[in-house]
């Protein structure tokens, strides 16, 4: 009605009053501050890239249930698993950038590196925030083999080569990539099996089908508290607190291995940086809480958030290339 009233040559001459322009400026600036100062007012929704009872599961629901504290609104967990976290990257990819929609997800040049002929770009449409948790993973073998250390294996592995079943728990899972650098590392070389998931690995190397295994913490820890499986190193340089009474890959005596999982929090490209600092600084408190370092640990891994989102971006850029070297030695290929 305004613009009626002022006739169509005002616009034509650029006779519009500054006055104007400063409302218009003024109004839509309070909006977005109304609008970033209630956020959040319904629920978030963590897309985590894995099934549930795994380690990105636990972390994810973890997370979950203590950034619901922070932030005074419900934070539900969707499980989308397959084709090694992709499907979930690309649901919150298209979603809308307007934080209540995140994914949980290992580093996504994990996913670029198995999947390259992807339909869309991680890169390009996911924000890294933070990093959420830490673990390393625990070589195991079979309690009736004769090997005690790990040294023990390597050098039994050195002179009888691929003699040794190695169960994977999948093409191009974490553990099958630490146990190709593994081998890479010691001068090695396994006869590896793929298995659907850990628990069907475990399952091969405590009858004895196998004879070692690269795993997750929470799909071991109990059948090496039973005496079912023998731990010889965790796949980490030093030794994981999270672990005790497991040493490290240098104190076990091989140099240059170093290999752990991780999980982390992303947004999709577009979200305000407002809601993104917003999200940033919850999960750091949340992770804080009483208790969940505890919860962590229960589970073999250590909570690791970010010191920034910077800090993140650049640390994700410089492990890539460690990714992509993996996969290619591990020969992993995924349809």
């Amino acid at each position: 009605m305004f613009i009626s009233l002022i006739g169509p040559k005002y616009f034509q001459r650029n006779y519009v009053p500054k006055c104007l322009l400063v409302w218009v400026a003024a109004v839509f600036f309070a909006q977005m501050t109304l609008a970033q100062s209630s956020y959040p007012d319904k629920p978030i929704k963590l897309v985590v890239g894995y099934p549930p009872a795994g380690s990105a599961d636990f972390v994810t629901r973890v997370t979950a249930d203590e950034l619901s504290k922070e932030l005074g609104v419900s934070v539900l967990v969707d499980n989308r698993p397959g084709a090694g976290g992709s499907i979930a990257a690309e649901v919150v990819s298209k979603s809308a950038p307007d934080g209540y929609t995140f994914a949980v997800l290992a580093p996504h040049a994990l996913i670029k590196a198995l999947f390259p002929k992807l339909g869309f770009d991680p890169d390009k449409e996911l924000i890294p925030i933070t990093n959420l948790g830490v673990g390393s993973m625990i070589i195991c073998v079979n309690p009736k083999t004769p090997f005690k250390t790990l040294k023990e294996l390597i050098d039994f592995a050195k002179s009888h080569p691929q003699q040794l079943f190695s169960a994977a728990s999948g093409n191009g899972s974490t553990p099958h990539l630490a146990a190709a650098l593994f081998e890479s590392s010691a001068g090695v070389k396994f006869t590896t099996i793929q298995f659907k998931g850990g628990g069907a690995a475990a399952q091969s190397t405590m009858s004895g089908d196998t004879q070692v295994m690269f795993a997750t913490p929470p799909t071991v820890l109990g059948f090496i508290k039973s005496g079912l499986l023998r731990p010889l190193s965790v796949t980490t340089a030093k030794p994981s607190a999270a672990i005790p009474g497991v040493p490290g890959a240098l104190e076990s005596g091989l140099t240059g291995y170093d290999a752990n999982f991780t999980f982390a929090l992303y947004a999709p490209k577009g979200t305000p940086n407002e809601v993104l600092k917003k999200v940033f600084d919850a999960v750091t408190k949340a992770l804080q809480h009483s208790g969940v370092k505890e919860r962590f640990a229960f589970q073999g891994m250590d909570v690791a958030t970010s010191k920034s989102m910077e800090a993140f971006d650049l640390e994700l850029k410089a492990d890539a290339p460690n990714i992509y070297r993996a996969v290619k030695e591990s020969g992993a290929k995924v349809e």
